[in-house]
């Protein structure tokens, strides 16, 4: 197992040993004893899974507001997809940025979202099957959003806006700025 760092402050890359031959591949996606020798003690309790079935489909900015903030690892188990992370938490030395990741069937990668971060992503090929792990259940009265074309945060889609397919909610998240924040960073 391998965690890497990434420019946004407590988001991590993880990379887990893959075993391949001519009949494909084996991995161990989340071993609780492993993940805790990596300073991952997070007690993880539902796993969520979505299937997006064209290039083009952006699910995204979501969060949950506290106190059902989540923390999530993600991973793409079938097609490949543009991760991208919003550090929300007023405080952060990286409050207001962003990055994108790409996690595929093919890198095997994880991303482990801290509670504070605006989650989105973008398929880039069809039939894209994205599983997460989240150590809070999903509260519809804690369940929010920011714009994925937030011109303050300037995120770089892969793709013309006017090509992506959102759902009529993700098309009406407020801005970061028009957002009543509760998110604060509690880091060193």
């Amino acid at each position: 197992m391998n965690v890497l760092s990434t420019n946004l402050q407590d988001v991590k890359i993880i990379e887990m040993a893959v075993y391949g031959d001519h009949r494909g591949f084996f991995t161990e996606s989340y071993t609780k004893e492993k993940f805790a020798d990596a300073g991952i003690t997070i007690d993880f309790i539902q796993d969520n899974h979505s299937l997006s079935v064209e290039p083009g489909v952006l699910r995204g900015m979501h969060f949950q507001r506290t106190p059902k903030a989540q923390t999530k690892i993600v991973r793409a188990v079938t097609g490949v997809i543009y991760d991208v992370l919003v550090d929300m938490r007023i405080g952060s030395p990286t409050y207001g940025k962003w990055e994108g990741y790409i996690l595929s069937e093919h890198n095997h990668r994880q991303l482990l979202v801290p509670k504070g971060f605006a989650h989105g992503f973008v398929t880039l090929t069809p039939n894209c099957n994205v599983q997460y792990k989240v150590d809070e259940y999903f509260s519809k009265e804690h369940d929010g959003g920011i714009a994925f074309d937030d011109p303050e945060i300037g995120i770089q889609w892969p793709m013309p806006l006017n090509k992506l397919v959102l759902s009529e909610k993700d098309k009406q998240h407020p801005t970061l700025s028009e957002f009543d924040n509760p998110f604060i960073w509690e880091g060193k």
